[in-house]
């Protein structure tokens, strides 16, 4: 009788603390952080009515036009919206970031561990550490998870470039968001006669998140580690990418050669 040895293994209860705390953070995000930017037109209304309150000893009904005063107060309140709007959109990408990279470490931890059962050396961990987005996904393939037809591989790769504009602006993430996930990047003049007429003119200041795109990110990474194989055996493997399998035979060599 032919023993099949498990390479990789997601226990059941490993798995759903995964998903738990990805869902405390979630909730704790948006009850700490996001509520805070629920009543923003309040607030502004209430700037304009503190500016006219603390520049009222300046009006001089004989030399002041009463429409300027509170045009003045206006600009202040749409002044302070336009702040706190901006708060609010990187308060949401900084919660977003945070969530992606601790399941980007997250998979790597799992990765690592479930190799260091089977296998000796540095090498092999140092490359999971190393490797990218396409990189991880060429191995979990390899492993016989085929993700890359999966709906939450897609929005994980589009909160990956997400996060990625938003942590350096400009660059390739930028330029594969406008060709792959265009929604990211809305046009601040969309409805208007000002509205551009090419995302080609839109860039990193112009990165979005809505509430609605911030849940499917979320649901993505849930539904990413309910879809991780219990266990994934020897004969699962169909083939696996070089920069893993190199770095396999050179720790196996370094073992041999110690000897």
């Amino acid at each position: 009788m032919t023993t099949t040895y498990v390479l990789f293994q997601m226990w059941g209860p490993f798995r759903q603390s995964l998903i738990d705390g990805h869902l405390f953070y979630v909730e704790q995000a948006r009850k700490r952080l996001l509520t805070q930017f629920e009543n923003i037109e309040a607030e502004a209304d209430k700037a304009s009515d503190d500016w006219l309150k603390d520049n009222s000893h300046r009006f001089d009904p004989d030399r002041d036009d009463p429409g300027s005063f509170y045009e003045a107060a206006g600009e202040s309140g749409i002044e302070f919206y336009r702040l706190l709007s901006d708060m609010r959109d990187q308060t949401q990408l900084s919660v977003v970031a945070g969530m992606y990279h601790e399941w980007d470490k997250q998979l790597r931890d799992w990765l690592v561990a479930e190799v260091k059962r089977w296998h000796r050396g540095d090498m092999a961990p140092e490359k999971i550490w190393k490797a990218n987005f396409s990189d991880l996904a060429d191995l979990l393939e390899g492993l016989g998870w085929k993700i890359r037809n999966t709906g939450y591989f897609k929005l994980l790769d589009a909160c990956r470039l997400v996060v990625n504009v938003y942590k350096h602006g400009k660059g390739t993430s930028l330029d594969d968001l406008k060709q792959s996930f265009p929604e990211y990047l809305p046009d601040p003049n969309a409805g208007t006669r000002l509205a551009w007429a090419s995302i080609d003119f839109l860039d990193h200041t112009d990165l979005k998140v809505s509430d609605v795109q911030f849940q499917a990110f979320s649901d993505a990474i849930v539904s990413f580690w309910k879809d991780v194989p219990e266990n994934i055996s020897e004969p699962d493997v169909t083939s696996v990418p070089a920069w893993f399998e190199k770095a396999i035979l050179k720790d196996r060599a370094e073992k041999a050669g110690a000897k």
